[in-house]
């Protein structure tokens, strides 16, 4: 008894710790962003204050803050939607149609995945201006898929493959269509893979920063990441904006975990019916 209340103990200590050691960056980023200027190197206290909104004034009205962050959210959104479309093509096509080599097909895109960004980025780069797509939103999106699509496809097709095909047998023989069967059984079945797989996506595509540095040169396509790393110049290092404009960034990610956090859980354990 005396174990195994120790062992809870030191659990929950130990759990505590690392959510502290994990959240205090995000604490302190939001702080620093809230405190007055005179008290932002001089005071090194853990509680925020004295408050001032000053640096998000200065983001946003004198910088390009707001069309890098639109130019963000149009990149990850168009991201999504076609990592989304063929993930699913794709992962299903491999789970219930006879492809010869599809585990090769898979795993090859794996791979691909693993590969660093920087290594693809230059060589994408020169094809994209070759064929006139150089410093647009367009080649970052193709970019960025080359890092969403192999681990859409690689998630879904393990979340496909442990979904019993009797459930839609069952439904063709009620009278619905392959598709109709996909549409009506498999997609709904596979909410909890899909929002994973789309936060996945977001998340990589809107934090981004090695492709947009390299694929993006003009001030009027730059996204947010590379935008807050221009602001940290030679001689004036504006902190305050900083950590502003970081948790403006971090809202769009708080805001999609705390409302699909539920669903991103049993993705993430393979949440799929079992047969």
């Amino acid at each position: 008894m005396t174990r195994s209340l120790f062992g809870r103990v030191a659990l929950y200590l130990t759990a505590i710790i690392i959510a502290i050691y994990s959240a205090f960056p995000v604490y302190w980023m939001i702080v620093s962003s809230t405190r007055a200027p005179q008290s932002m190197f001089s005071s090194s206290s853990l509680w925020p204050g004295p408050f001032t909104s000053e640096y998000y004034s200065n983001l946003l009205e004198l910088t390009d803050y707001p069309t890098q962050f639109m130019n963000s959210l149009t990149v990850a959104l168009i991201t999504v939607v076609v990592t989304m479309f063929f993930s699913v093509i794709i992962a299903y096509a491999v789970t219930r149609q006879r492809i010869r080599g599809k585990k090769v097909i898979v795993a090859s895109m794996l791979y691909a995945y693993m590969f660093p960004p920087l290594l693809i980025a230059i060589p994408m780069y020169t094809f994209f201006t070759r064929i006139g797509l150089g410093d647009t939103l367009t080649s970052l999106v193709a970019a960025h898929l080359t890092m969403t699509l192999p681990l859409g496809v690689w998630f879904l097709w393990g979340f496909f493959k442990n979904m019993p095909f009797e459930l839609e047998e069952a439904a063709m023989v009620d009278g619905c269509t392959r598709l109709g069967a996909f549409l009506r059984v498999v997609l709904p079945l596979s909410l909890p893979g899909l929002l994973t797989v789309a936060i996945f996506s977001f998340l990589l595509s809107w934090t981004d920063y090695t492709f947009a540095l390299i694929m993006i040169g003009s001030d009027a396509n730059k996204t947010v990441p590379v935008g807050l790393a221009s602001m940290i110049g030679s001689f004036d290092l504006r902190w305050g904006e900083i950590m502003a404009g970081s948790t403006l960034i971090a809202l769009p990610l708080f805001g999609a975990f705390a409302l699909l956090s539920k669903y991103f859980i049993q993705g993430m354990s393979a949440g799929a019916v079992k047969g």
